[in-house]
């Protein structure tokens, strides 16, 4: 009777549950697409939106557990967008990118540490240090979901992304340390530089080392399109755990491994696990994020109901100022950085010995905080080891989210306008991606068409099939020399309109037939649906080339 009773207690919280995240997964559809139809970021959206829902009583006791986040929200998403982060060009703005992902944390955390300690009663040295460490790094997902929307150099995208990539490794080390100092009362700096480093270095070699265990697992073993798709799941849990569990950095563990193993894609994954995998990941990181965003709204009363009586007033003074004082510590780093850069130009090599005043406001702008600062906060624990309240915990939760809300709805909305404002060029690219697309298809084409002339003249004579394809090159070639031509981009935008328009019809028609033909008694389905599959595959290589028109 008692076991029955406590797998009726079990089953009622899982359908309770149920219920609450069918309630909330209809809430972000239609959160992301009213998002979509007035043009503003989807995280700004979900977290505004999570705020009235926290005190709906069907949504009531969600709460975000640290751990969750921590291992099962962190690791795919950090990987998913390392797995589309440019190496090239990571690696070609390394200086930058680690200037802001590892010096300006620091900064920042000594800022808010001795700032804070002087300001908020109750507040030491220590607890500065550890909110600091909360609250110094801006959030990788909130950048790359925030950016997708705004037309900015590639430079200023790859800096944003990559920093934000590899500053929660630096911000959780000076957060774990400093929490130490508060629970243990000392604090041994020399002890502390020399794990911070060890964390971080260590960290990245797991990262590398996990990846090789499974790009060998998906080269040399008998792996099919789903295996290799589960396997992908699999690879960032292994190295943030695998990295945790020794206590190093399990986020720099899954940049590093997600890096490694994206440049190597094509030499362990199937043109099908490829193409299948980016949709299954595109689905799973949406709807994670979806969650990751809203789940920080919901929070709003639990964080509220732990200030207590009274406690709401000066919070608000406190969290106000302390997010006043990150957005400032991050513009003065920037240009900072900036002038460090032109000294530095004369001395060595650098990408750019002149950057000016464009990008330091625009990278002082993009310090948007997100889900791991808040994930951070609550796993402050509740007490000491001693029993006693953990000092100042309350106070903590309500900045780090205040300095989220903050941080997020405010630059998140101006930073289009901002962006339109500055008017920054990109200095990268000296013709158009449009320009840029018509090249690359040029040398394709052009390479396809000698390849078949030269090594294969004696098939091309007697095959029909080589010489369509010989004669859709020969189109092509004849068709990419006029975007060289002073009126050539227009022409061939014209062209392509047309050309769209008709194809999309002509693919429509197509399926008409398909499902006509598939009626009949004679012909099978399976076959059907493998010509609805290549339709389907054929209108999404349109789309793919004609993305950057429609943008």
């Amino acid at each position: 009777m008692q076991i029955t009773f406590r797998l009726f207690i079990v089953f009622s919280f899982m359908h309770h549950l149920a219920i609450q995240l069918t309630i909330l997964l209809s809430v972000i559809l239609f959160i992301v697409m009213l998002a979509q139809k007035i043009k503003i970021a989807y995280p700004i959206l979900l977290v505004l939106a999570g705020l009235p829902l926290g005190f709906v009583p069907a949504l009531s006791g969600i709460e975000i557990k640290p751990d969750l986040i921590f291992v099962i929200f962190l690791p795919p998403l950090l990987y998913e967008a390392a797995w589309y982060t440019s190496w090239k060009d990571l690696w070609k703005w390394r200086r930058v990118i680690i200037s802001f992902a590892f010096p300006i944390v620091i900064i920042t955390s000594c800022v808010v540490a001795f700032v804070s300690s002087a300001l908020i009663p109750g507040f030491t040295l220590a607890t500065g240090f550890l909110l600091g460490g909360i609250i110094s790094p801006p959030d990788a997902v909130s950048a790359s979901a925030i950016l997708k929307n705004i037309k900015v150099p590639k430079r200023f995208v790859t800096i944003v992304e990559g920093e934000s990539l590899m500053n929660d490794a630096s911000s959780l080390v000076i957060f774990r340390f400093a929490l130490a100092a508060v629970a243990t009362g000392s604090f041994v700096f020399s002890h502390a530089a020399t794990s911070f480093v060890l964390v971080i270095v260590m960290g990245i070699l797991i990262g590398i080392a996990v990846g090789l265990v499974f790009y060998a697992i998906h080269r040399w073993l008998p792996t099919t399109t789903n295996i290799d798709i589960v396997l992908t799941f699999i690879t960032p849990y292994a190295m943030y755990m695998i990295a945790e569990e020794f206590n190093f950095s399990g986020v720099l563990a899954v940049v590093s491994g997600g890096l490694f193993l994206s440049i190597r894609r094509h030499q362990f994954l199937s043109n099908r696990s490829r193409l299948q995998g980016v949709n299954v990941w595109e689905a799973v990181a949406f709807v994670l994020n979806g969650f990751v965003f809203i789940l920080i709204g919901l929070e709003l009363p639990v964080i509220i109901k732990g200030l207590g009586p009274g406690g709401l007033q000066p919070a608000i003074i406190y969290s106000l100022i302390i997010t006043g004082l990150l957005i400032v510590t991050r513009f003065a780093s920037t240009f900072g950085a900036t002038i460090f850069t032109i000294f530095m130009g004369h001395f060595i090599t650098v990408q750019d010995k002149n950057p000016g005043w464009k990008a330091p406001i625009l990278l002082g702008w993009t310090g948007m905080r997100g889900v791991v600062s808040l994930a951070a906060a609550l796993s402050i624990p509740v007490t000491l080891s001693s029993g006693a309240a953990f000092p100042s915990r309350d106070m903590i939760l309500f900045i780090t989210f205040t300095v989220i809300l903050v941080t997020l709805v405010l630059q998140g909305l101006t930073l289009p306008a901002l962006v339109r404002l500055v008017n920054m060029p990109d200095p990268d690219y000296t013709i158009s991606m449009e320009q840029q697309k018509q090249l690359i298809r040029k040398k394709l084409s052009g390479l396809s068409l000698q390849i078949l002339q030269e090594k294969y003249a004696d098939q091309l004579a007697g095959n029909e099939m080589l010489k369509s394809v010989q004669i859709k090159l020969i189109a092509d070639m004849t068709l990419l020399k006029d975007w060289e031509k002073e009126d050539g981009v227009a022409r061939a935008d014209a062209f392509y309109k047309d050309y769209r328009e008709i194809m999309a019809d002509i693919m429509q028609e197509q399926r008409s037939l398909l499902k006509t033909l598939n009626k009949k008694d004679n012909i099978s389905n399976e076959l059907i649906r493998q010509q609805l599959e290549l339709l389907d595959l054929e209108e999404e290589k349109m789309r793919q080339h004609f993305a950057y028109n429609e943008e």
